[in-house]
């Protein structure tokens, strides 16, 4: 490999990745194909496509994407797109990207080309005109799958272990959670952002702005965060305690929130985060499950894509504990979105270059690392001139 030159990361000092890193689009063009065409991606909960045919619609990087039930009601995901004009294949009912092919067909609505839900292409109109075309060696492109705790899961390139495999060591953990049996709070929101995705992921990792920037929180989470950094997962926890000055959504949440008998008592007021390598992010709390995904759309746009999940329970306490819960991550997500804001604004200085890492960033640290570990141009304190392609060729 090249060297791609002498301003690079100061050594003995653990600084953040480079500000040019977070605006410059052929490095954006280098994440996308050497780190999330190989990362797994959620896409839907198993209770989402319950039946044959049922599926779920899922873009990503430009690659249109479908989950779905096949007939022997395995979990499987294709190419949502057509093998004869490229048209998109399956959209979603009802402004959702969920839908169901109920006589278990996949038919384009170009030129009607069909498939079977194992994709392969079963019909075409004038099948006898494409000369030496045969439609039995024809079908829809297969993508990795991968089912976490009743979570779905994909990858375009996988080359980082499954989700499920990582998350091994936690199952005992999580177990009395019964995420497999959860379902869907509402329909996924899309919220789109004028940040680089990196920006958000940070900001989600970063445990020393809590005290400072999200009064609410800190008053029941904030003083006894933990953070544990690892290679492939992101691990923050932290018991609920009334402390200090709190808000009324903060201190109801707390008083109605049911005591779940059912979950092992250090979990019955734990909120816990994980964050997948590279923006997938889960908040699991007593009352619920969210997960946030941070999608990158160029080198200054992001679109987060979230929603919640959680057992049948429609009590009148737990019902309110849900909108607290709601409430109270509204708030954290409005300061959260002027933080980024802020910070990807900043990374456009021209005099601001990196900052140091304090000994207690450990999981801000372990992601800058990972990436330069893939793109060792990152590596470069200032944006280098020329085409970032030059450096990353070998010798």
């Amino acid at each position: 490999m090249n060297q791609v030159g002498q301003k690079s990361v100061k050594d003995k000092i653990c600084m953040s990745l480079p500000a040019w890193t977070y605006q410059h689009a052929e490095f954006f063009e280098l994440e996308k194909n050497s780190i999330f065409r190989r990362s797994w991606q959620v896409v839907c909960h198993v209770s989402d496509i319950p039946e044959p045919g049922d599926y779920f619609r899922f873009d990503f990087l430009d690659e249109p994407l479908v989950v779905l039930r096949d007939s022997q009601r395995a979990v499987r995901a294709f190419s949502n797109v057509c093998r004869h004009r490229a048209a998109r294949l399956l959209d979603g009912e009802k402004d959702s990207m969920r839908g169901s092919c109920s006589d278990g067909l996949i038919r384009c609505p170009y030129h009607a080309w069909t498939y079977d839900l194992d994709g392969r292409l079963v019909s075409m109109p004038f099948e006898g005109t494409y000369e030496g075309f045969r439609k039995e060696d024809c079908r829809l492109p297969e993508i990795a799958t991968d089912i976490w705790m009743g979570f779905i899961f994909v990858s375009l390139e996988p080359s980082t272990p499954k989700v499920s495999e990582i998350m091994a060591p936690y199952e005992d953990s999580l177990s009395p959670l019964r995420m497999g049996e959860m379902k869907a709070l509402g329909r996924v929101a899309l919220r789109p952002r004028a940040v680089n995705w990196k920006n958000i992921v940070d900001n989600y990792m970063d445990g020393l702005h809590i005290s400072v920037a999200h009064t609410g929180l800190r008053g029941i989470a904030g003083r006894n965060y933990r953070l544990v950094a690892g290679e492939h997962v992101q691990h923050l926890r932290s018991q609920l305690q009334e402390s200090g000055s709190v808000g009324w959504s903060e201190r109801m949440y707390l008083r109605v929130l049911p005591e779940r008998t059912d979950l092992p008592e250090e979990r019955r007021r734990l909120w816990e985060y994980f964050l997948f390598w590279p923006n997938v992010a889960f908040d699991i709390y007593p009352d619920q499950v969210d997960f946030m995904q941070m999608l990158p759309i160029s080198p200054g746009e992001t679109l987060i894509r979230e929603i919640s999940y959680a057992l049948p329970d429609e009590s009148r306490e737990m019902r309110l504990a849900r909108y607290l819960n709601w409430r109270i991550n509204r708030k954290v997500n409005a300061e959260d979105r002027d933080l980024v804001e802020r910070v990807h604004h900043g990374m456009g200085s021209h005099d601001f270059t990196q900052g140091p890492f304090a000994s207690n960033e450990v999981c801000l640290k372990m992601f800058a690392d990972r990436v330069r570990g893939i793109l060792p141009v990152a590596n470069l304190a200032e944006q280098p001139a020329g085409s970032l392609a030059d450096l990353m060729t070998p010798e």
